[in-house]
Formats: C-alpha cells, sequence, structure tokens
C-alpha cells in the first residue's frame, strides 16, 4: 500500500487527548527484526497517542504491527528507533531492572492463554503480582474490581473448577487490582466461546466506564473493537486509519476497504 493510498482512506489524524491527559504516547517508534536483505520492518515511525480513560483497539492483518506496537508500548520489547512515554516517563533508553518495576507498579496485562497459576485460587491469583512485589492491595479497590467483575462467589475456586470466561475474568481481575495506568490486553476473546468474549469485553467497557481505567486492545475481530472508543488500523507497520465510536459493521466495511487497496497494489507489483 503506497502513501498515496493510505492518505485516501485515513481518516485526519487527531491527538486523542481527554481532559485527564494522555496515558501513553509514541514518536518516529521505529521496530526492525534482522539485519541487511533479511530486515523486516515490524513497525514504521509510527506516532500514536493513547488518551488517558479511554478504550483503545488496535487492529490490521497478520504482519501488520498490532501486537509489535503493544508490546514497544507496554515496554515488553526494545524498539529499534524513535521514543516511548508511558505518561511523563520516557521508557526507551530504561534498564531492564527499571523497565521491570514500570511493568509491574504501572501496567496491567490481560493474554489469550489467561496466564493462571493452576494451585492458587481465583483470589490468590487477583493479588499475585502484588504478593510477588511486596504490596498491600486497597481493599476498597479490589472489592470494587471483584464485584463489577462478578467474581464474589469464585474467589476460592481454582482455575481448573472456573470456565474459559470466568478465567479471564480473574485474569481482568488481575490486571485491575493494582490499579494501573494502562491495561494492554492481547486478543482477550481469542480462546473463548462467543458468549464468554461477549461477557469479557463487556467488563473491560465497565473497567473503563466505571473504574476509570485505560485499556489497549489488539484483536483481529471487529465485533470486539466496537466495545472501543476508538480503533486504530495498522498496515504495514503503519497506524493508516482511524474510527471513532466504532461498530462492528462500519470496521468490517474498513477492513474491506484495506484488502482491496493491499489486493491492487500486489497486482501492480507483480
Amino acid at each position: 500500500m503506497s502513501r498515496t493510498e493510505e492518505a485516501a482512506l485515513s481518516t485526519p489524524a487527531s491527538a486523542h487527548d481527554s481532559a485527564d491527559g494522555i496515558a501513553a504516547r509514541a514518536r518516529g517508534l521505529t521496530k526492525a527484526y534482522g539485519s541487511g536483505e533479511t530486515t523486516v520492518l515490524a513497525l514504521d515511525a509510527v506516532d500514536v497517542e493513547i488518551a488517558r480513560g479511554r478504550f483503545t483497539a488496535v487492529m490490521g492483518p497478520s504482519g501488520s504491527g498490532k501486537s509489535t506496537l503493544m508490546h514497544c508500548l507496554a515496554g515488553l520489547d526494545n524498539v529499534s528507533a524513535g521514543q516511548v512515554w508511558l505518561g511523563d516517563t520516557e521508557i526507551t533508553g530504561l534498564r531492564e531492572r527499571e523497565l521491570t518495576r514500570l511493568r509491574r507498579d504501572r501496567i496491567g496485562f490481560m493474554f489469550q492463554s489467561f496466564n493462571l497459576i493452576p494451585t492458587l485460587n481465583a483470589a490468590e491469583n487477583i493479588t499475585l503480582p502484588m504478593d510477588i512485589a511486596g504490596q498491600k492491595p486497597d481493599e476498597k479497590w479490589l472489592d470494587q474490581v471483584i464485584d463489577t467483575l462478578g467474581l464474589r462467589d469464585r474467589l476460592r475456586h481454582r482455575p481448573a473448577q472456573l470456565s474459559g470466561g470466568q478465567q479471564q475474568r480473574v485474569a481482568c481481575a488481575r490486571a485491575l487490582a493494582s490499579r494501573p495506568e494502562l491495561i494492554f490486553a492481547d486478543e482477550p476473546t481469542g480462546n473463548l466461546d462467543s458468549r464468554a468474549g461477549l461477557e469479557v469485553l463487556g467488563f473491560l467497557r465497565d473497567a473503563v466506564d466505571q473504574l476509570g481505567q485505560t485499556v489497549v486492545m489488539v484483536t483481529h475481530d471487529p465485533g470486539a473493537a466496537a466495545h472501543s472508543d476508538l480503533v486504530l488500523f495498522l498496515g504495514d507497520g503503519r497506524i493508516v486509519d482511524e474510527m471513532a465510536r466504532p461498530t462492528a459493521e462500519a470496521v468490517l466495511e474498513r477492513m474491506k476497504r484495506f484488502d482491496v487497496i493491499r489486493g491492487a497494489a500486489d497486482s501492480e507489483e507483480d
């Protein structure tokens, strides 16, 4: 896809700012794998801002760079060039120990594999990161999270005694428990059936609307993206479009347009 074609698709760029400011941002974010002729450019000078207190979805075809963008914003992967900030803290260039502390104290994570400890019950899994860090949870906040996610009667159950949807709700509570500045969710409904997936998406929506959290979700599902406030579309390592107040139908239509342009570009190259 040429830059001219991308410009024809793109809506005008905006700062995505809110009254409460920016949770994370990047300038000129570039990530390359390999070297020489084998170099793969996963992210190509990306500029992005994540508004605090909002739900942002990141979409794109396989290989577009959406998971790489999340990993770089979260400090899980080093960048090749550019700068990344969490709030007012620039995280590019931090040493690994400092990054580990920052991720532990200021970021929550959700993955499609749940990553729960099978020998611990739900309550113990929820507080595990804080227990490891020697931190005491804010009991009032923790109670609010547990009640919002409907886990009160499941706290003594181990993961094997929970459904997939309940396990992902525990993972969501774990991500929320320390009241992080930002929650990153990588395909959080990928291992769930449609009903459980909708349930988890509803809880993420509630985390933003009722608990004031900031969520960034990588997804391939237009229905999941429709729960967000803003969708960022990636193509060939660049943000090529965005959509506020998305619907599943509008997201699907936008993705189809990308496929048409990509197909035309591939035909020209042949």
